[in-house]
């Protein structure tokens, strides 16, 4: 949990204490601020922080769990995982633009690769090249197209 905490603050301008429990002490006004967000996912350790209100903590030592066991599964602790990367931070959008721009960049150099084959071994598959070529440049191109939007939009 630390090491996604880190990730949430490196990749965010909020910063969301690790160490914050999910047990919170609310004013009225702070619950009215939460309810009025149109979010659906909601990863509430974001929210408290996003709405903007002061902050106080209040130490204390949490008691070992007496019966049962949590009703989160792995699968459920990715998604949230996701849901806080995604909900407060650029960088998957980020990520998608450069991997974009690494395909483009890929698919180029596979052509001048092909360029050259064809001119010094004189090797050639009729219609290969220019069919991966174009494809690799333009889905490159388009995932970086992509990622550009998802930046301006988010």
């Amino acid at each position: 949990t630390r090491a996604f905490y880190g990730i949430v603050n490196a990749s965010s301008q909020l910063k969301i204490p690790p160490d914050a429990g999910d047990f919170r002490l609310l004013d009225r006004r702070v619950v009215a601020a939460l309810n009025a967000l149109p979010e659906r996912n909601r990863f509430m350790k974001g929210l408290y922080a996003w709405v903007g209100f002061r902050t106080e903590f209040l130490p204390y030592t949490p008691q070992a769990r007496t019966a049962g066991s949590s009703s989160f599964s792995a699968r459920r602790l990715i998604r949230l995982a996701l849901t806080g990367v995604t909900a407060f931070s650029n960088m998957p959008l980020r990520i998608w633009s450069g991997l974009g721009a690494l395909v483009a960049l890929g698919g180029l150099g596979y052509g001048a690769w092909i360029v050259l084959d064809h001119l010094i071994w004189g090797d050639q598959i009729p219609g290969w090249a220019t069919l991966v070529v174009g494809l690799m440049f333009f889905g490159g191109i388009q995932m970086l197209s992509i990622g550009i939007i998802g930046e301006y939009v988010g």
